[in-house]
């Protein structure tokens, strides 16, 4: 049986056996949202209305009213109760499934993990098992959750997806349906709360839900879903005996600058139009022209023909990708020393079908051994349509780069080959008459090998070929002629000659190879070095200095940046003129580079690059080269633009990170304006209405009371007072602490001093208190501020007296503490704090309704104390109280280090 018969079969088996079981459709997004449990129940609803025997396994509609409407009318089965860890899951009842054995089968969620104890681990398992038993499935599925892109989507989001499906249950499919949203749509969606919970939503937008991320997984779910129809597409041709065909269309239309790439570019533009498919352009690079360049820049007396006809090339190559760019088409400069694997490495990367060329050079030798770039195209590229253009003056660039061809060698290269060759020459002769070698064509092969490993395969090949002479001119019998007399004499220069054509063009390969790592190792660790500068960068003008300065030393040349309004470095500004700005301004405005080495506002001697975003253009970057500097080589190009697009990413981070920053201060501002004025308006209303009251009372009835309800009034008002005092003292702390720069003025105090001082007034304001305090007598003196740290132990001392006993005192110790420090710990004996609140209860109005933050607080006391403490910068934590019961608010401060005493 043949290859293709066999395939035949395969493809008919397969077709078959797909018949006979159930049969697969997938609903495919690209992300949670887009829809798709909603399109599986409409169509479903579609075949219950047409009497098609329609079943529910499980549908998750996390809540959403509008996919919880569709169930109504339709059949659904009981779930399954599963217990795990003292909590009840609702799974697919599989068994109640089969039993039931319905046409179809509507199992939402392909990739769930089952819950411990379930028959299969996962979802897709139960959904195997269902299509062997020959019931059609409706399933869905987000584009992240397939096995084989886990690692792509990884790439695209930075987040790993755990839940996947084997791609082998695709392979079941009867029908793929792409269910697709807007990006943006998308977003309104999850900012309405139509995908997730508002705190759920807020954090999916700064993670996976971005609009870059979400615009790759659409890109992703179509390339997917075109492959799968694709293939499907092959495979019933296959099985029926039709010829297979491919529906992905994508044409790459390959230049080489050397006198028609504009017309490649139009011509394969109007290939793709008409097929309706989408296109690219590309061009290879070798490495030769980065050769020639160095070679013939070494050799004495300036510019040579190579380096005008290689910019004229790279001139050529930057028209072309700016007409395609133009056009909407993507360009992509390919390094490869093989231009035609090249060519077809790229056209399986972009999955395209067709190729494009001009027209090749037919050189008699290339072709007998099937070596141009058409014959290597043919035989590799067998999958892949060849559409070859030619132009009219296909045939005067054939004259005239032959032409060319002959003016390649600068005047550094013939001068090596005759040095080289001649002392070869001598070298052989020396070794002849003193060594008595006879066989010298390793000397002529050395010589070959030096010319190649320092210039071009042309000069490689002329150097071979005068070592062949003179070898044979000097030294084989009969000597000074070219005649051979022996016949073991032919086959030695021959084979000679045979060695050094291909040592030479070995050589020069290698010397390619190199030429073109080192480039590519210089624009690698110039992107690295301007990568690790920018991620310092915490604001616009450092990632404006730090830009400019690996600008300037990587190009070296004078770098100039600006981005919305900042502009740096200063000696730059100083020195651009107004035809200068009129160029930065234009380039800025639309987009487009101007100035020096391009064709608009040439008057300036800056070559200005505007940094793009998505939607406008950020700033401009300069850069002025000396002024003997000629045209700028495509990798000097390349590299500049790789940079300010790098340059551009990082000003839109520290931007959107301003502009996040703005907004949560905004937000947290309005925040604690509401928290203040709920606490104003809750807090400071009761001591008001009491002292109030009090006054009222005292107006109206004084006279009729008595003194001893006079007297209580009046305590009424008094404590009242004071207890206002201190919500308004609380405030004006807070505030006060919040202001940045706020000093502290340090002086040497006891700490006894300052327990007692915090005492004495709490006992003034709560009169029945007790206080036992333990302080070691080695403490000495400590360096604060005074009046702020009496403070934070009064507004702690306080808060234990609203919990703790009236029979039990308040317990203060205070003890010397590891690293120079003093432990202050204050307990009560109240009902204490749960654990998972200790850290909370130090933040801004928060209360909780037991505990040491009861509901009769403003909820800044303790905030207070952690920020008096932690300007001392020292540490205050709550832990639970003596013996398990209570609270201990624990301070500590460091001592200071006293001064020296004069004698």
């Amino acid at each position: 049986m043949s290859i293709e018969n066999a395939k035949k079969a395969d493809a008919l088996i397969g077709e078959l056996r797909r018949q006979a079981a159930g049969r697969l459709t997938v609903f495919l997004g690209a992300a949670p949202g887009v829809g798709k449990t909603y399109a599986m129940l409409m169509r479903a609803r579609e075949l219950h209305r047409q009497r098609i025997d329609v079943l529910i396994g499980i549908v998750e509609t996390h809540g959403r009213a509008e996919t919880l409407a569709l169930l109504e009318g339709l059949p659904q089965l009981p779930r399954r109760k599963v217990e795990y860890q003292g909590r009840v899951l609702e799974e697919m009842d599989l068994d109640g499934l089969l039993a039931r054995k319905p046409a179809i089968a509507l199992v939402d969620e392909l990739a769930h993990r089952n819950a411990p104890g379930s028959r299969h681990e996962r979802r897709w398992q139960d959904v195997d098992e269902l299509l062997d038993a020959g019931i059609d499935v409706y399933t869905t599925v987000n584009i992240q959750h397939l096995e084989s892109l886990n690692d792509v989507v990884h790439q695209i989001t930075g987040i790993r997806v755990s839940e996947t499906v084997p791609d082998a249950v695709f392979e079941r499919l009867r029908d793929i349906r792409l269910v697709d949203l807007p990006a943006r749509e998308l977003i309104e969606r999850l900012n309405d709360g139509k995908v997730y919970l508002p705190e759920q939503a807020a954090r999916a937008l700064q993670a996976f839900f971005s609009p870059s991320n979400l615009t790759a997984l659409r890109e992703l779910a179509m390339q997917t879903v075109a492959e799968h129809v694709d293939a499907d597409l092959r495979e019933t041709r296959t099985a029926r005996g039709l010829t297979g065909v491919s529906i992905r269309r994508h044409v790459l239309i390959a230049i080489d600058g050397m006198g028609q790439s504009e017309y490649m570019v139009r011509a394969g533009v109007r290939i793709a139009e008409r097929r309706g498919a989408p296109w690219s352009v590309v061009t290879v690079d070798t490495g030769h022209s980065a050769q020639a360049t160095i070679s013939a820049a070494d050799a004495p007396g300036g510019a040579s023909a190579v380096i005008r006809v290689e910019q004229a090339r790279q001139l050529e190559i930057d028209k072309a990708f700016a007409l395609a760019r133009s056009l909407g088409g993507e360009t992509e400069v390919l390094h490869d020393t093989d231009i035609a694997q090249g060519l077809l490495d790229a056209a399986e990367l972009r999955g395209a079908k067709s190729i494009v060329i001009g027209r090749t050079r037919e050189r008699p030798v290339a072709r007998m051994f099937n070596r141009t770039l058409t014959q290597q195209l043919l035989s590799r590229g067998a999958r892949y349509e060849l559409t070859i253009i030619s132009t009219p003056q296909a045939r005067r660039r054939s004259l005239r780069l032959a032409e060319v061809a002959s003016k390649r060698l600068s005047r550094r290269e013939p001068m090596l080959i005759l040095l080289t060759s001649a002392g070869a020459t001598a070298v052989a002769a020396l070794v002849e008459r003193f060594a008595g070698l006879q066989d010298l064509s390793m000397v002529f092969l050395v010589a070959v090998l030096l010319v190649a490993s320092r210039t071009r395969m042309t000069s490689a090949v002329i150097t071979a070929v005068i070592c062949f002479l003179a070898y044979d001119f000097f030294f084989i019998e009969p000597r000074f002629t070219f005649l051979i007399s022996a016949h073991r004499g032919v086959a030695t220069v021959l084979l000679f000659l045979g060695a050094a054509l291909i040592a030479g063009r070995l050589a020069s390969r290698l010397r390619m190879q190199v030429v073109a790592l080192r480039a590519a190792n210089g624009h690698a660790a110039a992107m690295q070095k301007l990568g690790r500068a920018l991620s310092k960068s915490a604001d616009l003008g450092q990632v404006i200095s730090a830009g400019s300065s690996v600008l300037q030393a990587t190009m070296r040349a004078q770098a100039w940046i600006r981005i919305k309004g900042d502009s740096g470095p200063a000696d730059a500004v100083r020195e651009m003129t107004e035809t200068d700005m009129v160029a930065a301004d234009w380039a800025q405005r639309h987009g487009q580079p101007s100035g020096r080495h391009t064709d608009t506002l040439t008057d300036s001697n800056w070559w200005f690059l505007p940094i793009l975003s998505d939607t406008e253009a950020l700033g401009v970057v300069g850069l002025r080269f000396p002024a003997n500097t000629g045209r700028l080589a495509f990798e000097q190009r390349r590299l500049a633009e790789s940079m300010v697009e790098d340059i551009g990413q990082a000003a839109l981070r520290t931007c959107l990170v301003d502009e996040l920053e703005t907004a949560r201060i905004t937000s947290e501002t309005e925040r604690l304006r509401s928290a203040l004025l709920s606490s104003v308006s809750h807090d400071l209303r009761s001591p008001l209405s009491s002292i109030i009251g009090a006054a009222e009372s005292l107006s109206r009835y004084g006279k009729d009371m008595g003194t001893d309800d006079q007297n209580s009034l009046l305590e009424t008002i008094h404590t009242e007072g004071e207890r206002l005092d201190r919500y308004i003292q609380n405030l004006l702390d807070m505030t006060r602490l919040g202001q940045q720069g706020l000093t502290l003025t340090r002086d040497w105090i006891g700490v006894d001093e300052l327990i007692g001082s915090a005492g004495h007034r709490l006992q003034r304001y709560v009169p029945g208190v007790k206080i036992q305090s333990q302080i070691d007598p080695s403490l000495g003196l400590i360096h604060v501020h005074p009046a702020l740290i009496e403070q934070a132990i009064f507004n702690v001392m306080e808060n234990a007296a609203k919990y703790s006993p009236p029979d039990r005192p308040i317990e203060v110790s205070a003890v010397p503490f590891e690293c120079n420090t003093v432990r202050i710990d204050i307990s009560d004996m109240g009902p204490g704090i749960p654990e998972a609140e200790r850290r909370r209860i130090f933040d801004m109005f928060y209360s909780v309704e037991r505990g040491d933050r009861g509901k009769h607080g403003t909820g800044l006391g303790l905030t207070i104390v952690q920020g008096i403490v932690g300007a001392h910068m020292g540490k205050v934590e709550a832990l639970p109280g003596p013996n398990g019961r209570g609270t201990l608010i624990r301070m500590v401060l460091p001592r200071g280090e006293p001064p020296a005493l004069e004698p």
